[in-house]
């Protein structure tokens, strides 16, 4: 072969990986709700490699821009255009199973119509549910807790083996390990060739993307995007924000001159070019557009009312335990709430968190969960307020009118009456959604909701179960300077790593193997957690209520039955994979191969997925075999 043939080659498939590069283009895409426009004339590429998050305040439209680009909506305007063969995967925020199943089950009807052998799909199916730490494959859906229904939603996102995968909101549900988990999923090699994400999570945007959209009508195309991390889109943002609000000042100063010019009078007009004042109506436009763009940027107003009390210890638990059946939650905890307190919970879904506030929100008389040990001593007429992660507090054929204000049209807040329109704007409701039954509001406006009825009711303890629930951004991060700057005790359960680095000083932890104790951060709550065989994976739902029977403990140096089932056949596979590379290689070097640039861009792309694959078996192969010494 010569040389010239070989640059050639390489020039082709050089070529060809740059035009395979651009997998999705959105050309000038636009989509309405009736009179609500969501967004308008949005542009955006994705390429092979790109990890992309997507983030927005609620109502800008991001689900809707995924459906769009997954094909599941019709844009108004725009179109959008997917690479030939390119295989899109969409994981949805609702984990819809056919519950009676089993996760195997639900996971091979996922594939049932693809072109592959049973073995193949057997073989797929075992994979991912062995990387995703199901611990038994014929465990019944309905039987499993949100975070490994939303464990098992990723895994069938993923059978397909998508080119790009299409995720929205995908850390709900999860606790934090859940999410450690799904970053290491993402950025593993057998992982897709892009994806984008909807996501809220500031840590997770962090450790998980390689570009930021923010979809917004802060934004003159209304998208800012930035090549780079969640932290370097949020320097970059500062730097638009800022030249934006000068650009108003200079618009003003600018306008005002024209304006004066302006009033003079006809005859003193009469000498000047008549451009100028077209001009001069022209920036008194711009200048409107800037200004409404920047008045955009106004947030939910969040602020929790204290009571103003004095005490200096709000309340004190000793020796608190809880039981149910032979499945012991939690046993000896004690704690002290004073004014200023910020307890951050930690734990895995089902371990005894929610159960525990419930029994604090019931010091006050009103308990619906009761300790099987310990006391409980409040202060005089003490006030504890409770935030609901169930929504329970919400009827969903109110109207948001009813629900913003139970009692009339106007609420009493701060000592002073507001009307419902003035109280409904402080949360970025308009007035025309005020007759909308809450139903049909979306999960962070609902959430926004249930913290207006929070704010209306001062309190000494305010007990937050996942309050960031589908809040946006920069929702969260008011959220975030409220509860720092609220006077009374605050205990808070929540997935949100960035938030309790921010507002927690003291936390504790369950499941770890000292027991439920305190620890400095949730990192060292992390390295406390059994690990490997020491776990047990899979909860029951509602564990805390009516919880399954704990999974026995496993032997060590031994391997779950689907563990082992992956380690006898994976040596067999790498042999075949290896021996597939090698084909290709040679065929690679084939003066024919060459001299056809389609078939050489065929073979140079099947030469690397096999070689992907190969990498992934002995990663997988070392994985077991650590698991076996264990």
């Amino acid at each position: 072969m010569t040389a010239i043939a070989v640059v050639t080659g390489r020039l082709v498939v050089e070529l060809f990986f740059l035009v395979m590069a651009n997998l999705i283009t959105c050309k000038a895409l636009g989509k309405a709700f009736g009179a609500q426009s969501l967004f308008n004339n949005i542009n955006m590429v994705v390429n092979s490699g790109e990890k992309i998050g997507i983030i927005g305040p609620n109502g800008s439209g991001k689900s809707t821009l995924l459906k769009i680009i997954c094909g599941l909506e019709e844009a108004d305007s725009g179109r959008v255009v997917r690479q030939k063969f390119v295989r899109l995967s969409y994981l949805a925020q609702e984990d819809l199973f056919v519950l009676e199943k089993s996760v195997s089950a639900n996971l091979l009807a996922a594939i049932a119509e693809e072109d592959i052998d049973e073995t193949t799909k057997h073989n797929r199916v075992k994979n991912l549910l062995s990387r995703a730490e199901f611990s038994d494959a014929d465990v019944l859906v309905q039987n499993l807790s949100g975070g490994w229904r939303k464990r098992l939603s990723i895994c069938r996102a993923l059978l397909t083996m998508p080119d790009v995968l299409v995720m929205d909101e995908p850390t709900n549900h999860l606790d934090i390990e859940g999410i450690l988990w799904l970053e290491k999923m993402l950025s593993g090699s057998s992982g897709p060739s892009a994806y984008l994400l909807v996501s809220h999570d500031r840590h997770f945007l962090e450790n998980c993307s390689n570009r930021i959209i923010e979809l917004s009508a802060v934004y003159p195309d209304g998208t800012l995007q930035v090549q780079g991390s969640y932290s370097q889109f949020l320097e970059a943002r500062e730097l638009f924000l800022v030249g934006q609000m000068q650009e108003e000042e200079r618009l003003a100063n600018k306008a005002r001159r024209e304006i004066e010019w302006l009033r003079r009078g006809p005859k003193a007009r009469a000498t000047k070019a008549k451009y100028r004042i077209d001009e001069a109506y022209k920036l008194t436009d711009d200048l409107a557009e800037v200004k409404a763009r920047n008045r955009s940027l106004a947030g939910v107003q969040i602020d929790f009312e204290a009571t103003g009390r004095k005490t200096r210890k709000l309340l004190e638990a000793q020796g608190l335990g809880k039981s149910y059946g032979d499945l012991t939650l939690f046993t000896d905890i004690d704690i002290v709430l004073a004014p200023g307190t910020r307890l951050g919970l930690l734990g895995r879904n089902g371990c005894g968190k929610s159960t525990l506030m419930r029994i604090i929100a019931g010091a006050t008389g009103t308990a619906e969960v009761l300790p099987d040990a310990g006391s409980l001593k409040t202060a005089e007429n003490i006030k504890i307020v409770t935030f609901d992660q169930n929504r329970a507090g919400i009827d969903q054929a109110l109207s948001l009118r009813r629900a913003l204000a139970p009692d009339g049209d106007a609420v009493m807040y701060g000592g002073r009456s507001l009307h419902v329109v003035s109280w409904a704007k402080k949360f970025l409701f308009r007035p025309d959604q005020l007759e909308t039954p809450v139903g049909r509001l979306s999960g962070g406006e609902q959430a926004r909701i249930l913290i207006a009825a929070l704010m209306r009711q001062p309190a000494d303890i305010l007990l937050l179960d996942e309050p960031t629930n589908d809040l946006d951004i920069a929702s969260l991060d008011v959220l975030e300077a409220s509860l720092i700057e609220f006077p009374g005790a605050l205990i808070l359960v929540t997935h949100d790593r960035f938030l309790l680095d921010r507002v927690c000083d003291r936390l504790l932890g369950f499941g770890g193997r000292s027991g439920v104790t305190y620890y400095a951060d949730y990192q060292q709550w992390l390295n406390d957690l059994p690990t490997g065989e020491e776990k047990t994976p899979a909860q029951g739902k509602n564990s805390e209520k009516a919880p399954l029977a704990a999974t026995p403990a496993k032997m060590k140096g031994r391997l779950s039955y689907l563990d082992q089932r992956e380690y006898d056949q994976i040596e067999e596979k790498i042999t075949v994979g290896e021996a597939r590379v090698a084909e290709l290689e040679e065929m690679m070097q084939r003066s024919d191969v060459v001299a056809d640039a389609e078939v050489l861009a065929t073979c140079w792309r099947d030469l690397e997925s096999a070689r992907l694959e190969v990498e992934r078996l002995y990663a997988r192969w070392d994985e077991l075999e650590e698991k076996k010494k264990d």
